[in-house]
């Protein structure tokens, strides 16, 4: 039987250099999906799947991450003098949905490097790796979907979706076979990060999700620098897959990119359309808004 997922490690401590000017200043993780932080979105994701520990990886600079996860008496004092003690709970139940834990990682060296960093946090479980700049909306979230795919087929898994052929060069390439009687895992036997256009087997590529098994960390102890002179996650995963394989999960949802400017809007716009408390003047704003393009 395969053993439970209860872990999920978040990598935010890079520097958010597309988000440029206000990355200098508020971390990306938290700029805002309407009224959260991106990062808000992935732990929300985390517990639905059924996670109940989960170690944000931060850096220098992001110290509002941790305020976010933590109670402010400020506030408590200020609502509960207003009456507004639901709105109290709310900004509890945030703290308290998972034991959220910190860490810095001292040197920005790349995600394979960051991912090392969770190695006493992870222990001998399987884990999750959530990207902190990749948001996916789904009915099931994609997490509790790579968590099925691991019941199924006792391998690491990856949330894949196939991108065009001209963008794999910015992300990887698997080398992946459709699994028989289903129509969306793959098995994958080899990868590559930012490959080249003769090294492109696929146009399926990682997009934000990963469930690793614990001897990732001692791959990774043996993964030398790769594309950009960083430690890439995709080049431990590589061994990985030629060693014991990997499943690939055509992830059902919409993901954005919040590492850049317009992939933060669209997840605004997406999610503002559907708030409880706002989406129905947003979609009446939108209509008359588009009628002006």
């Amino acid at each position: 039987m395969s053993k439970p997922i209860t872990k999920a490690v978040i990598p935010a401590a890079g520097l958010g250099t597309r988000m440029l000017p206000i990355a200098k200043a508020v971390p990306k993780e938290m700029l805002p999906i309407v009224d959260r932080p991106a990062l808000s979105y992935l732990v929300e994701e985390a517990v639905a799947s059924g996670i109940t520990d989960i170690l944000i990886i931060t850096g220098r600079g992001k110290g509002a991450i941790e305020d976010y996860f933590d109670y402010s008496p400020e506030y408590d004092q200020k609502l509960l003098a207003s009456g507004k003690s639901a709105l109290v709970d709310e900004l509890h139940a945030i703290c308290n949905a998972a034991n959220i834990s910190f860490i810095r990682q001292k040197e920005t060296r790349g995600l394979g490097h960051a991912v090392a960093c969770a190695r006493a946090f992870v222990g001998d479980d399987p884990f999750v790796v959530m990207y902190g700049d990749d948001i996916i909306f789904s009915e099931v979230p994609a997490t509790k979907q790579l968590m099925d795919a691991y019941a199924r087929y006792g391998l690491g898994a990856a949330a894949v979706k196939a991108v065009p052929d001209e963008l794999v060069c910015k992300y990887c390439s698997l080398k992946a076979e459709p699994i028989p009687g289903s129509d969306r895992d793959w098995h994958v036997t080899d990868m590559i990060e930012k490959p080249r256009p003769e090294q492109i087997w696929t146009n399926l590529s990682i997009l934000g999700r990963v469930l690793l098994p614990p001897d990732i960390f001692d791959i990774l102890g043996q993964t030398p620098p790769g594309a950009g002179g960083e430690i890439q996650l995709t080049d431990a995963m590589r061994t990985l897959a030629r060693r014991d394989g990997m499943t690939a999960v055509d992830f059902e949802g919409e993901r954005f990119d919040l590492g850049s400017k317009l992939g933060l809007m669209m997840a605004n716009v997406t999610r503002a359309a559907v708030h409880p408390e706002i989406g129905a003047e947003f979609r009446a704003f939108l209509r008359e808004f588009a009628a002006k393009l």
